[in-house]
């Protein structure tokens, strides 16, 4: 890539973050759940935690078995 492309890709990657951080701030920044106390934010954080691993476990039990499939 030239060094056009590369500040064009760059004022476009700042451009959409710019635009993108006020979209979702409703009444006084709550967004679309609303109000979020610790007890909302705790249980968000476990359930990333258990999805990224349950994830990790699926992805990689189809790899091994498309792997044994290879051979």
């Amino acid at each position: 890539m030239n060094a056009r492309a590369w500040l064009t890709t760059l004022l476009v990657t700042a451009l959409l973050l710019a635009a993108a951080s006020p979209a979702f701030a409703g009444d006084g920044g709550e967004g679309l759940y609303g109000k979020a106390n610790d007890k909302v934010i705790t249980n968000f954080g476990f359930g990333l935690m258990i999805f990224f691993t349950v994830l990790v476990s699926v992805l990689s039990l189809a790899q091994h078995m498309l792997g044994k499939r290879k051979k």
